[in-house]
Parts: C-alpha cells; sequence; structure tokens
C-alpha cells in the first residue's frame, strides 16, 4: 500500500510540471511547447520501440491509424491548448478545469455505455448531481478571485479580458481532448485484450514523433507566410535555448514516460476504488508549481474553490466506483 501511495504521489508530482512549464517559457507559443516535448517523448520511444519490437511488427494498419489519432489528439491538440490556456488565463483556473477530468470522462463514459444499451454499465444521473454541483461551485468560486485573472489582472495591457476568456475557452478545449482520449484508448485497448499497454504506449510514441516534427515544419511555414521577418519564432530554439532544450526533455521524458510509468505501478499495486481517486494528486502539484512559480499564497476564493473540486472529483469517483 505505502509503495502504490508513493508511486501515485510521484506519478502526480511529476505529471504536475507540464502546467507549470507554460509559465516559466511564457515568451514560447503553446504549440511550440508541444511540439518540443513530443519530439522529445517520440525520441524516447525510438529507444523503446527496439525492447517490444516483436510485439509492434504485428500491429496492423488499422492500429498505426488509431495510434495516430491517439497521438494527435491525446497529446499534441491536448498540450498546445493546455500551454496556451495557462499563458493567456493563468495556471489556477485552466488547471482547477483539467482536475474535473475523472468525473468529466466518467460521464462521457456514462452516456455512451447508455447510447449503447448497457444498463449494467450506467449510473443514475441522479446520484452524479452532487459532486457536478460541487465541482461547478468550485470553478466559479475561483473567478471571484481578483489574482486569478493573471492575464487581465497583473499586466493591465489591453484587451486582458479577451485574452482570459480566450483563455478559458482553450482550457474547455483542453478538457474535450483528454476526455476523448482515454475513453477512445480504453476501447481500443479492450478490444484487443490484455498484454498490450506498453505496446500501445510505444506505439503512440512512435506515431507522436512524425507528427510532432510535422506540427514544426507546419509552424515554421505559417510563421514564414504570415509574419514580419525577426517578429516570431527563433528558431530553432527560440530565445532562450537552454532552458527550451532542458525543459522539453523535461517533460518528454519525467513527464510523458516516468510520470506514466510510475502511475501504471500504482495502479497495480492499489485498490482501483483508491487509485481512481490519487489522480487529484495531478491537480494539486500544477497548483502548488505555479503558485510557487508567482511566490504567493492562494486567495480566499483560489483556496475554497481547490477544496471544493477536491471535495467533487472524490465524490464522484465515489458513485462510479460504488457502482
Amino acid at each position: 500500500m505505502l509503495a502504490g501511495l508513493l508511486a501515485a504521489l510521484g506519478a502526480g508530482l511529476l505529471w504536475g510540471l507540464v502546467f507549470v512549464v507554460p509559465l516559466m517559457l511564457d515568451e514560447y507559443p503553446g504549440i511550440v511547447l508541444a511540439f518540443g516535448r513530443y519530439i522529445a517523448f517520440g525520441v524516447l520511444a525510438i529507444g523503446l520501440a527496439w525492447i517490444d519490437r516483436a510485439a509492434l511488427a504485428r500491429l496492423t494498419r488499422a492500429d498505426w491509424i488509431e495510434a495516430t489519432k491517439l497521438a494527435l489528439v491525446g497529446n499534441l491538440i491536448y498540450y498546445t491548448t493546455l500551454a496556451s490556456a495557462i499563458q493567456l488565463a493563468g495556471a489556477p483556473v485552466p488547471t482547477l478545469m483539467i482536475g474535473t477530468l475523472p468525473v468529466v470522462i466518467a460521464i462521457c463514459a456514462n452516456l455512451i455505455e447508455g447510447r449503447a444499451g448497457n444498463a449494467a454499465d450506467v449510473v443514475p444521473w441522479r446520484q452524479l448531481a452532487l459532486p457536478l454541483v460541487v465541482i461547478l461551485g468550485g470553478l466559479l468560486v475561483v473567478q471571484f478571485e481578483p489574482s486569478a485573472n493573471v492575464a487581465a489582472a497583473s499586466s493591465g495591457e489591453s484587451g486582458g479580458g479577451v485574452r482570459y476568456a480566450l483563455g478559458l475557452l482553450l482550457g474547455v478545449c483542453a478538457v474535450a481532448s483528454w476526455t476523448w482520449y482515454p475513453i477512445r484508448n480504453a476501447r481500443w485497448l479492450r478490444a484487443r485484450g490484455a498484454g498490450l499497454s506498453r505496446v500501445w504506449a510505444t506505439a503512440q510514441g512512435l506515431a507522436t514523433l512524425p507528427l510532432a516534427l510535422l506540427a514544426a515544419v507546419g509552424f515554421a511555414a505559417w510563421q514564414g507566410l504570415f509574419e514580419a521577418p525577426g517578429t516570431g519564432f527563433q528558431w530553432p530554439f527560440g530565445p532562450r535555448p537552454l532552458a527550451f532544450v532542458g525543459l522539453m526533455l523535461l517533460v518528454g521524458l519525467a513527464a510523458s514516460w516516468l510520470g506514466t510509468l510510475l502511475w501504471n505501478r500504482a495502479s497495480h499495486l492499489l485498490p482501483p476504488a483508491l487509485a481512481g481517486q490519487l489522480i487529484v494528486f495531478e491537480t494539486l502539484a500544477a497548483l502548488l508549481y505555479a503558485f510557487l512559480w508567482y511566490g504567493r499564497w492562494p486567495g480566499l476564493a483560489e483556496a475554497a474553490g481547490i477544496v471544493l473540486l477536491v471535495i467533487g472529483v472524490l465524490l464522484g469517483v465515489r458513485v462510479f466506483r460504488a457502482s
């Protein structure tokens, strides 16, 4: 039990890094942070592929197409929208939005199972009312904290309110991306049987690498066509090369690979009812790093929102685990 708890805590601490990196590299566009992270992860996947080369060779063309779709939505689109949301709206609110994922994913899975006629796997909606109200309340309470709207409140630049609203919209896109990804990924794994988790993760890493390289080339072409020379991203590593390369290696290897490895270990050692609730470690770690970066304590409304979010997620997870 202790080893499982420590593994889950380690995974949360590593995953939380991806929320503070956009603040540390705020002059880098979100798409640059996304393809930088996943180029690093894709290079690692090439090494891992040698270990599972026989199993990878048995994957079909349809499997590789599915891996590419999952890599595009769950990796590149997700982190591009998340990083951009954090840069535009500050870290606390997008982080809390992502923190609702355990319940949002469960709700969407509930809808899918209901439409498929699998009544045994459907939870009555009345049981979800309380956790949903608590989570929504937590997200709304944070809006009353003046310091939460970093984009609008800290710089005083014109259009701050528009930037903040755009950040929230991109946060919704990030939630949607990572709601679709685990449901789709789980359905593929269930259809193929047990024993493919590591191979499938490696396959997605390999599929991510060409997508990340293509995104880099596409962004460079767009910049060359529509931006004045000398005003866009400074290729290849931007204005702070050492910080950029170091942080991309950190999130690409530590968060994408080691964090997932630790979470798989925790999932193996802990009861499912407990492991599902420990996903909140990621949200709490991300908030901790963000407030350390800002050099301040959470405001009263932010603290209340965090507490409500955690309570709501735990209530929601308990509802689904008990069903």
